[in-house]
This record gives structure tokens, C-alpha cells and sequence, in this order.
């Protein structure tokens, strides 16, 4: 591994890889020994479909905590993600962006979409790969939940809503086959950029609530969007 690509296999304390459960998990599924695209591959689909999609309490949570959720959103499942791939000695960066909020309509329903920003902190993850970075963004929706939206809206093509923006609902590029992923890139507004780690990214750019605003999603409001989710994923529209 060449020096330059040092930053973007170490721990932060978001990306917390050496906590117990983590080193657990990717021992205990061999990850290490496989070889490059299936070790990704393998990483990809555990934080794909084994977390669910989901709202967590925040966005800038470590890995471990991601993790103990068993669920999360682009950002903490992202952060999950490069965890994950370091600690398997794949070498990963964090790309920071915005997305227009009407992504989420019917995912996050009445006072929960009032509250949100217009324009929602996003991100992919880029991982080395065959001399090139590859953006991974199609692992933000577990499988469950992405049948249920494509069996909802069966004609879908160009699609916006319930945590989707894609060309093609029908048949969107989430599946790892060595190359880009995307379920939600169609919604993007601002480009930060590239950074080594979401501690990084999160320090210069802060994340989407604040106050009391922050305070009531956390405590109250995600667990009724957890709640709409669910009612998705189980087709209980």
C-alpha cells in the first residue's frame, strides 16, 4: 500500500474500528482473507442489508455505535462502512455533499419534514480500487425496503422520494460489481468535496440539526420516521 493512501486506512475517533464488536465482526467473517473485490463486496452487502435504513440520533456517531443501532442513514451507515472496510485493509475516503430534502418525502412525513433543512448534509464513500477511487452510495437502502418502493411504484423510472433519487427505480446500480453505486445521487445539490475521514468532514462543516431542533429529532421525532420505515419496508403503505 503506498504512503499516500496511509490516511485513508487509519482509525479516527468516528471511524473506531479497533472497538471490540468491530474487530469481532470482521474476524469473525473472514473478511481479511478475501480477496480485494469480494473482501469490498462483502463489507458493502453486511452494511447494505444486515443495517437496516434507518435514523439514528445523529449523524457524526462512531462506527461502533452505528453498528450497536443496527440500522442507519447515508451518513452513519457511510461511516459504519469505511470502518468496516479499513479494519479489512481497504483503503476508503469520505465525499461530502448536500441533498435537496423533497428526497426524503414519504420516508419522513409531517412535523419531521417541516423541521428538516431545505438541504440535507449527504455522503458516499469512495474506495481504492483497481487504481481508481469507486463511489459506493447504492448500500444507503437495505433490499427489504428498496422491493417494497420499487413494488409500490412498478412503472418508476426517473424517481425522487422515500430516501430515493435515481435514473431508474426499476433497476438502480446497488449491486458491487467493481464499479460506482448509486440510489440517491440524482438528489444532490452542494459538492464539498473529498476528505479523509467523516471526523474531518463533520468538524468543517457541521451536520444537519442543531438546539432544539437536534434535541427533538433525537429524542422524538426519528422514532416516529423509524416507525414510517418500517411501515415501508413491510409494505404496510
Amino acid at each position: 500500500m503506498s504512503d499516500a493512501l496511509s490516511p485513508h486506512l487509519s482509525s479516527t475517533p468516528l471511524l473506531d474500528f479497533l472497538h471490540p464488536p468491530i474487530e469481532a465482526l470482521v474476524a469473525g467473517r473472514g473478511w481479511r482473507e478475501l480477496p480485494l473485490h469480494d473482501r469490498i463486496g462483502a463489507v458493502y452487502d453486511f452494511v447494505r442489508n444486515e443495517i437496516a435504513f434507518g435514523y439514528n440520533a445523529g449523524d457524526e456517531l462512531p462506527a461502533s455505535q452505528v453498528l450497536a443501532d443496527g440500522i442507519g442513514q447515508c451518513n452513519t451507515k457511510g461511516t459504519l462502512l469505511m470502518a468496516l472496510l479499513r479494519a479489512s485493509d481497504v483503503a476508503c475516503r469520505f465525499h461530502g455533499f448536500t441533498i435537496d430534502k423533497a428526497l426524503q418525502k414519504g420516508a419522513i412525513t409531517g412535523p419531521a419534514y417541516l423541521l428538516a433543512p431545505r438541504r440535507i448534509i449527504h455522503s458516499w464513500v469512495e474506495v481504492w480500487f483497481e487504481g481508481r477511487w469507486v463511489a459506493l452510495e447504492g448500500f444507503i437502502l437495505d433490499a427489504p425496503y428498496l422491493v417494497s418502493l420499487q413494488c409500490r411504484f412498478p412503472r418508476a423510472r426517473r424517481f425522487c422520494g422515500f430516501g430515493a433519487a435515481t435514473t431508474d427505480l426499476s433497476a438502480p446500480a446497488v449491486e458491487w460489481r467493481g464499479q460506482d453505486t448509486f440510489i440517491q445521487k440524482e438528489g444532490i445539490v452542494d459538492d464539498f468535496g473529498v476528505f479523509s475521514s467523516p471526523d474531518e468532514f463533520y468538524a468543517r462543516h457541521g451536520s444537519n440539526l442543531s438546539g432544539l431542533k437536534r434535541w427533538l429529532c433525537a429524542n422524538v421525532i426519528r422514532h416516529r420516521m423509524n416507525a414510517q420505515v418500517r411501515r415501508i419496508r413491510a409494505k404496510r403503505w
